[in-house]
């Protein structure tokens, strides 16, 4: 009879210390212990660098380690399709480049995420400069006087790029398009490599993020030719942009935080929140420009929406560059 009345009670307490589990863990600080932004590009790039300045200010709100960890391939894919299949609990973040995000889906056939259903866009985090640089030795000094020496020899002159279908390529593609010249493309596995060898010599010019040829420019081992976004950069006044001698040219890349597609609403508006601090942080806005960026305040909803409209855009440019790749 005891017993009989007991199984009962058992099975009450067992439920009973289920659902306060369940309340412990949905109650659970976050976050609780190592974090990780996956950036699905090479160690030296902008993307690279913007997510290194973010991840130590969050580890500095958090209390709590958070690592960046480098998974190039494919332009992107394998490390953007590696955090689509992550868990979904915030802890693995992925921070992108816009080529990955919004460009890849047109040009390979197959790049293992979807952009839009794989991942709950966090928060925007910044927007960086893109420049035309050359070697110092290049009779060019802007853009009129490449455009010139370029069609004087049609082909012979080589553009260095971080890889096929990245987005220093399709700039490069864009501007022969926007210019009717024709230059040799040359594809390396790092937009750092095709920097280097372009101060080298080994190849004369290349579209670069200002994070990955800043400090060769400071040096004075390679010019600029032309700012590729929209408007002047705040690191180059003097340096006009392309478009000022093409017009209607112009392009401003940005780099934005996801986490796998069904992360906890209260973890996203946490994380976001947490971005917009750092990016107020007046130490993170300095290193922010010593890498020629600036911060790019937003919400998720923001991001989901620039996500949706570049979509769109890059499917024309693609299209029209007829860049495919495997």
């Amino acid at each position: 009879m005891q017993n009989k009345l007991l199984t009962p009670l058992k099975s009450t307490l067992m439920a009973l210390a289920i659902c306060l589990t369940g309340i412990s863990h949905a109650d659970e600080k976050f976050p609780s212990r190592q974090v990780t932004l996956v950036v699905p590009q090479a160690a030296g790039g902008a993307n690279d660098a913007i997510a290194r300045v973010v991840a130590q200010k969050l580890s500095e709100q958090w209390g709590q380690s958070v690592i960046v960890e480098n998974r190039p391939g494919a332009g992107g894919n394998v490390g953007t399709a590696y955090t689509a299949k992550a868990k979904n609990d915030g802890y693995t973040l992925l921070v992108n480049a816009d080529s990955a995000q919004v460009i890849n889906p047109f040009l390979y056939a197959k790049t293992g995420f979807d952009s839009v259903k794989d991942f709950d866009p966090v928060a925007p985090l910044a927007k960086a400069g893109y420049v035309l640089v050359a070697n110092p030795a290049l009779p060019a000094n802007n853009v009129a006087e490449l455009i010139a020496l370029a069609k004087s020899k049609p082909g012979t002159l080589s553009i260095a790029s971080a890889g096929n279908g990245t987005l220093n390529h399709l700039i490069g593609e864009m501007l022969q398009k926007a210019t009717d010249i024709q230059l040799l493309h040359i594809p390396y596995k790092a937009a750092a490599a095709a920097a280097t060898d372009v101060v080298g010599g080994q190849v004369p010019l290349s579209v670069q993020s200002m994070p990955s040829s800043i400090a060769f420019i400071r040096a004075g081992k390679l010019k600029v030719l032309g700012v590729v976004n929209e408007k002047r950069l705040a690191a180059l006044p003097d340096s006009p942009t392309i478009g000022e001698t093409v017009p209607g040219f112009g392009a401003t890349p940005w780099y934005g935080m996801f986490a796998p597609a069904g992360t906890p609403k209260n973890i996203l508006l946490q994380i976001q929140n947490d971005v917009a601090k750092a990016l107020d942080a007046k130490d993170v806005q300095d290193r922010l420009a010593t890498l020629g960026c600036e911060p790019f305040k937003g919400t998720g909803d923001q991001l989901a929406q620039i996500v949706k409209s570049d979509l769109l855009r890059w499917a024309k440019i693609v299209k029209d560059s007829g860049a495919k790749l495997d």
